[in-house]
């Protein structure tokens, strides 16, 4: 369901509704993790291929996580900015292990598994 949002603040309870499942955070944060391993490798290896292949690694571990676990279109479809900017927040929260305590400040209309 497209829906209309008028700031990122609004958009990122969204954002993790649509990342209900443990699941598809993990596969999220895996392909994270590759961006960053496109990038050190592109500056050591002096080959710009590797950050044209991030995004898709990045993407891939994504939309799989969204169509086989999460049952939903991934959000990037709607909101690319925002779902790339709440991405790598999540990817922040769950590196330093509060992405829990974001969860269970929710408001009740969001339901995800923490």
């Amino acid at each position: 369901m497209e829906r209309d949002f008028q700031s990122y603040e609004e958009f990122w309870p969204f954002y993790l509704s649509q990342h209900s499942k443990k699941s598809t955070r993990a596969w999220h944060f895996v392909g994270t993790s590759f961006v960053f391993i496109c990038l050190i490798t592109a500056i050591v290896l002096l080959n710009g291929w590797f950050i044209l292949l991030a995004p898709v690694i990045a993407y891939g571990f994504a939309w799989f996580s969204h169509y086989v676990f999460e049952g939903n279109k991934p959000a990037t479809f709607g909101h690319p900015v925002w779902s790339l900017r709440a991405d790598f927040r999540m990817y922040r929260l769950i590196l330093f292990g509060q992405l829990k305590k974001e969860l269970n400040e929710l408001p009740e209309e969001y339901s995800v598994e923490v």
